[in-house]
């Protein structure tokens, strides 16, 4: 089959790998109709995942299509299946999943790693699982893992659910957005996006998005948020304050994580590949907020993080939470809001849709934010 494979910094190809097969009775097999790429698939294209990688491993983790095959102790699923594949492995069974924390699964857990739950086609801290930018996907836990979707529908908006929706909905949650308050979500890439919509339909009375990027910016403004450039300003925070009467936000969302846009420094690092880890929207995002408000962190961050300004968490009495989405837990409440009337205007996500022989050239076009590109979606 044909697969989005890594070969080292900034070097991914389409190349014939073999096919999967069912290795335990618990699989499926999924032949992929789209496979969508991730901004944190960027991390693994940059400098930031080369420490994780193998040459030769499959990307993606945003895939659904259709069962062609079953393990024998599968017993929900059946050939010719429409399904959703959630980005993280897990069993169902296990006192983690149990709690609704389907990220940090105790049976696919990596322990060797010291990480959560095996990930699909995401570095070898989490697995090294052959990920779905391929024709074909072994998925484990196949009687837990797959979400069965509807006949006849589009793709795209289903799609959403493998990653994009239930990160955005468990981003709104933790934030604990008062009713009628205000949220901030810092970035404004197809989580932020979401993000803002979920906060709306969770009651915030006001939105404020910031990013540096027109097309996000005017893809928000389509959808009822305030927006802040943050090339026309010299402070987010008090650009905030100036629009919440000096007050900030009650809640903040940070989708943006190390692919914050960086200072001159930091800026000049990341040209030497030196040092890959930026937190400006972070830092952003904790000083615009309302004291005892909550900042929920959805972007994602490795590795030890010393800047992270403590005593002002403290002084301000901020709840923070984050984590990877624990996609299971969400879907059912998402699900009734894709069909008639589509309540979270997935249809003014997808930006591209690609073959997935173009995936070289949509990595360079996501990175480098060309040609308006939001959300890409490969074919096979």
């Amino acid at each position: 089959m044909k697969a989005v494979v890594w070969h080292g910094l900034e070097d991914v190809r389409v190349d014939h790998v073999p096919d999967p097969r069912i290795e335990e009775p618990t699989d499926a097999i999924v032949r992929i109709t789209s496979s969508a790429i991730c901004g944190s698939d960027l991390h693994l294209f940059d400098v930031i995942g080369r420490p994780f990688m193998q040459e030769g491993d499959i990307l993606g983790h945003e895939p659904m299509g259709i069962v062609e095959e079953v393990g024998a102790d599968v017993h929900n699923l059946k050939t010719g299946d429409r399904v959703v594949v959630p980005f993280n492995i897990s069993c169902g069974q296990c006192r983690l999943c149990r709690q609704g924390l389907q990220s940090q699964c105790e049976t696919t857990q990596n322990r060797k790693t010291k990480k959560g739950a095996s990930l699909f086609g995401y570095t070898h801290l989490y697995g090294g699982v052959p990920g779905g930018q391929a024709e074909y996907l072994r998925v484990p836990f196949a009687g837990y893992g797959p979400i069965v979707v509807p006949e006849g529908a589009p793709d795209d908006p289903y799609l959403l659910l493998s990653d994009v929706l239930p990160t955005a909905w468990q981003s709104v949650v933790y934030a604990q957005v008062p009713q009628d308050g205000t949220l901030g979500v810092w970035g404004l890439g197809p989580i932020g996006q979401m993000c803002c919509r979920i906060g709306f339909l969770h009651g915030a009375g006001r939105v404020i998005g910031v990013d540096h990027v027109a097309e996000r910016l005017a893809m928000a403004q389509r959808h009822g948020v305030e927006t802040i450039d943050m090339r026309g300003v010299d402070s987010v925070p008090d650009a905030i304050r100036e629009l919440t009467d000096g007050l900030g936000v009650d809640s903040a969302i940070d989708a943006v994580g190390m692919e914050a846009e960086a200072g001159p420094v930091q800026k000049l690092l990341q040209r030497l590949k030196v040092a890959p880890d930026r937190y400006g929207a972070l830092l952003s995002a904790v000083r615009s907020l309302k004291r005892g408000g909550t900042l929920a962190i959805t972007g994602v961050y490795v590795g030890a993080f010393p800047l992270v300004p403590l005593g002002e968490l403290f002084d301000r009495q901020l709840t923070v939470r984050m984590g990877q989405a624990n996609v299971r837990r969400w879907v059912d409440e998402i699900i009734p809001l894709l069909g008639d009337g589509d309540r979270l205007g997935t249809s003014d996500l997808v930006t591209h849709h690609l073959r997935l022989e173009q995936a070289p050239d949509a990595y360079r076009m996501f990175r480098d934010k060309r040609d308006g590109a939001v959300k890409i979606v490969l074919t096979p």
